[in-house]
């Protein structure tokens, strides 16, 4: 039974790894070595910086990414300012994204624009992907290469975030089919669930479960009880909504497989994180990671290399923005 297991797993991680080097032909890991050749150490050392001085960087960071590519690709335009308060960033559900993933942004565009050779030639959108993987390491995840060659868009509405993101209280089917308009399987899709071990959400997001149908005595039934207790004492009936919990109860400051188990202990705090484990179709996945922390991690390289080329800019597209909140 372990030789079975050992081969199921083997070729689940072969599969994953082939899918990851599958580059996008127009990025590149190297895409900047004659342009700014130490880009990415430039980048590493603001975005260290950054996390020594408030651990919020790590997951507002890679929530930033996550946002970005969802709406409009992986471009950066969730990061462009509007002075009539109409660009992403103004939508309710961007709204809510910690002001310290675009300062560690900014830190690290000003990081490789102090270097001559490197000034206004390293887009915004790279500069995101590669500070997200570093928040990733820093928290003690994966570190893994990061394909670059991303230009910056110029557009960016509230308008174009409507329907774009994954909500709290969607299902499988639901989930599946906003990830794969994007390219991203079922498992990619599990595996960047996975995120939510870093981080917090707000009150206002978990009403529904712990006083389900807005009566004191009902409960969402695949929510643990006990947890759903401690939730209520965090989030009572008329506690501002904003206030913030933890997405992961466990260990919330490391970047690690623990938000499974929590899965499988009732202890996802969406419907949409339970809900990969109370459908049988979702599950198995769930178990494995639960159980195997090194699976997830390349499950999760795989599936965040994949985001890294959604909708990317390439070549003559878009800018490279000498502010990131501003288009040239």
């Amino acid at each position: 039974m372990e030789n079975q297991t050992f081969i199921v797993l083997s070729i689940f991680l072969s599969l994953l790894l082939t899918n990851a080097s599958a580059q996008n032909p127009q990025l590149r890991q190297n895409f900047y070595q004659n342009i700014c050749p130490n880009v990415e150490s430039l980048v590493r050392s603001a975005v260290q910086k950054k996390f020594s001085q408030t651990f919020v960087t790590a997951p507002a960071t890679l929530r930033l990414f996550f946002h970005d590519c969802f709406v409009r690709g992986c471009d950066a335009s969730v990061l462009l300012s509007s002075s009539s308060n109409n660009a992403e960033k103004d939508h309710p559900e961007d709204m809510s994204l910690a002001g310290d993933g675009f300062d560690t942004v900014i830190k690290a565009k000003a990081a490789v624009d102090s270097n001559p050779q490197c000034r206004n030639k390293v887009s915004c959108a790279d500069i995101l992907a590669l500070a997200t993987r570093d928040v990733v390491a820093l928290a003690g995840g994966p570190s893994y290469k990061v394909e670059l060659g991303r230009r910056d868009g110029r557009i960016s509405t509230k308008a174009s975030v409507q329907h774009k993101l994954p909500q709290p209280s969607f299902n499988l089917n639901q989930l599946n089919s906003m990830f794969a308009s994007h390219g991203l399987s079922q498992t990619d899709m599990i595996a960047l669930s996975g995120a939510h071990t870093l981080g917090f959400s707000h009150c206002s997001r978990v009403f529904d479960r712990i006083y389900k149908f807005k009566s004191p005595n009902r409960i969402d039934p695949t929510l643990s009880r006990q947890y759903a207790m401690q939730l209520r004492q965090m989030c009572p009936v008329n506690v501002d909504s904003r206030i913030a919990i933890n997405m992961d109860p466990t260990t919330p400051q490391k970047f690690d497989n623990v938000y499974y188990k929590n899965l499988q202990n009732g202890k996802g705090l969406f419907t949409s994180d339970q809900v990969l484990f109370t459908d049988s179709r979702s599950k198995g996945t769930v178990n494995l990671f639960a159980s195997n922390n090194a699976a997830f991690q390349q499950a999760f390289v795989a599936a965040i290399t994949k985001l890294g080329r959604v909708g990317v800019l390439t070549g003559k597209q878009g800018e490279i923005r000498r502010d990131c909140s501003n288009v040239n």
